[in-house]
C-alpha cells in the first residue's frame, strides 16, 4: 500500500512539474517520497533553486509561508492544511507591534518559526544553526528575540555583551524533555554522547556534549566515531541517521519527542495536494516585502 501510493505520488508529481520537500519531523514515508529531506529554512531555499513551477511542503505552515515568501512566482502547496506550529502561534503581529513601540530603537531578531507576519515587523531572521552569528551582525546592546526563549537564553551565554529581552515563547515537543528521565539515559548508557536542539530547556542543554540544529545534530551523529547517541529533538531525525548509519545506536527518553502537527502530512495529504492542487500558501504583497528583507539580510551574514 505504502510503496503504491508512493509510486503514484512520484507519477502525478512529475505530471505536474512539483518538487516535494519534507522536514526532518515528518513520518518515515513521507520523508522517503519527497524529492529533498531537510530543516525548515534548507526547505525553503531548495524551494527557491528549484525550477519547479509547484511546491508540495511537507511540513507546517510557517515553513510554506517562507517558501511563499522565498518564490512568490510558485504555486506553495501545504501537504496538511492543519499542520500548524504551536510556538509560532506563541506571537502575533499585533503583539509584536505593541512591544516594539515599548522598545523604541531596540532591533528585533526573530527566528524563522514565526509567522509571515511577525518577520515583517522584524529587522532580521535567524534559524537555529546562525542564531548566534545573526545577533552578533546586529552588533546593538540590546535586542528583542522573538518568539523563543530557549533559543535566546542559549545564545545569550555567548554573547553576555548584548542583553536579549526574552519572549515569553517555546517549542511544547522540545520543551517537555524530562531531566530525570535523561540522568537516568545517560546512566544507563554512559557511552552515549547527548545530542541536543537548543530549543531545549537551558537545564537539559547543560546535560549536553552536542548542541546545534536539526541537520547539525544529524552531521554530528552520522560522522561521530562514536557509535550511541541521545537524540534529544523530535525523534522523526532518527530515521535519517539510520539511513545513513544503521550501525550506530540512537537513544530517546522515555517521554516520547514527537511533533503532533509535524506527524499530520501524509502520503494521502500529499496525493490529494498533487491531484487538486490545494490547499495553496500565498503570502500577501504587503506582507511578503518587509518579511523578505528579514530573511534576505540574514542570508547575507556570512557563513563559517
Amino acid at each position: 500500500m505504502t510503496e503504491d501510493l508512493q509510486k503514484r505520488i512520484r507519477k502525478l508529481a512529475e505530471e505536474r512539474d512539483a518538487l516535494i520537500i519534507s522536514h526532518y519531523y515528518c513520518v518515515p514515508e513521507v520523508q522517503d517520497v519527497a524529492d529533498f529531506v531537510g530543516d525548515s529554512l534548507g526547505l525553503s531555499q531548495e524551494a527557491a533553486s528549484s525550477d519547479k513551477s509547484v511546491i508540495v511542503f511537507c511540513g507546517v505552515h510557517f515553513m510554506a509561508e517562507t517558501a511563499s515568501i522565498l518564490c512568490p512566482e510558485k504555486t506553495v502547496l501545504l501537504a496538511d492544511i492543519d499542520a500548524g506550529c504551536p510556538m509560532a502561534d506563541m506571537i502575533t503581529a499585533a503583539e509584536l507591534k505593541k512591544k516594539k513601540e515599548e522598545l523604541p530603537g531596540v532591533p528585533v531578531l526573530t527566528y524563522v518559526n514565526s509567522p509571515a507576519d511577525v518577520k515583517a515587523l522584524s529587522d532580521i531572521c535567524c534559524t537555529s544553526a546562525n542564531a548566534l552569528k545573526v545577533m552578533r551582525s546586529l552588533n546593538s546592546p540590546r535586542v528583542l528575540m522573538t518568539p523563543d526563549r530557549n533559543l535566546a537564553l542559549y545564545i545569550q551565554k555567548f554573547i553576555p555583551e548584548t542583553e536579549i529581552i526574552l519572549w515569553p515563547g517555546f517549542c511544547p515537543t522540545h520543551h517537555r524533555v524530562n531531566l530525570k528521565e535523561l540522568k537516568e539515559l545517560k546512566k544507563e548508557h554512559p557511552a552515549a554522547l547527548v545530542a541536543a536542539h537548543p530549543e531545549c530547556q537551558p537545564k537539559i542543554l547543560e546535560e549536553a556534549d552536542f548542541i546545534s540544529s536539526t541537520s547539525g545534530i544529524i552531521k554530528f551523529c552520522t560522522e561521530s566515531d562514536r557509535g550511541e547517541f541521545i537524540i534529544l529533538t523530535e525523534e522523526g531525525v532518527i530515521h535519517p541517521m539510520r539511513k545513513k548509519r544503521p550501525d550506530k545506536v540512537y537513544l530517546t527518553p522515555q517521554t516520547p519527542l514527537v511533533c503532533p502537527n509535524m506527524k499530520k502530512n501524509s502520503l494521502e495529504d500529499v496525493l490529494k495536494c498533487l491531484e487538486t492542487l490545494t490547499p495553496v500558501i500565498k503570502v500577501p504583497e504587503e506582507i511578503r516585502v518587509p518579511a523578505l528583507r528579514a530573511v534576505e539580510r540574514m542570508m547575507a551574514v556570512p557563513r563559517d
